[in-house]
């Protein structure tokens, strides 16, 4: 082989420089670096995302919950900002029991309260016109525990009920808000 043959066939040779290598190196160190904060950010933000995502689904549920029993009332009895006594039909044998009533018989006229107070909202059940009873946590965790209902046009006779909730936010900066309202569409029975 001649020497001119020899000097192509090294120039022809493919392959990174030391100074080329190290260069790359140090960048894959760089953006791998930037993912793993990305990464580690994400695993840290993600219980508070949890407690939130689960605070505004219980809160939903109790609010549903809630709707759903004005929207069957009959008439309001007693109206505040932190709790509403309302009566309504309901499935089971007797007020305050836990037997449900089969589906052959006529649902139960009673008196339901929701009273929120502290940071916890609770259920009674009782007799029309009866005001105590045992009382049922259905939500704790509450911001707002004084100015939970809103009426429509006056507490004195309301026709449309709006409840507000508002549970902490886990970041710590405020609260999440669910609200929601009602009419009570069975008014006209109570007459």
């Amino acid at each position: 082989m001649k020497r001119g043959q020899r000097r192509s066939l090294l120039r022809d040779e493919g392959g990174l420089t030391l100074a080329e290598m190290l260069v790359a190196m140090t960048l894959g160190v760089v953006v791998m670096g930037g993912v793993l904060i990305l990464l580690i950010g994400a695993m840290r933000s993600q219980p508070k995302i949890e407690k939130q995502n689960t605070n505004t689904q219980i809160a939903r549920f109790v609010l549903e919950r809630l709707t759903r029993e004005l929207r069957n009332g009959i008439v309001v009895d007693k109206a505040t900002a932190s709790s509403i006594s309302f009566q309504t039909y309901l499935r089971h044998s007797t007020c305050g029991g836990s037997t449900m009533a089969a589906s052959t018989v006529s649902a139960t006229r009673c008196e339901v309260t929701y009273a929120c107070s502290g940071t916890s909202c609770t259920r009674t059940e009782a007799a029309p016109g009866v005001y105590t009873g045992t009382a049922t946590t259905i939500f704790s965790g509450l911001n707002n525990s004084t100015s939970v209902f809103t009426y429509k046009p006056s507490s004195t006779l309301p026709t449309y009920v709006e409840i507000t909730l508002r549970v902490p936010d886990p970041s710590g900066t405020g609260s999440l808000t669910v609200s929601d309202g009602a009419s009570l569409r069975n008014a006209t029975l109570g007459k």
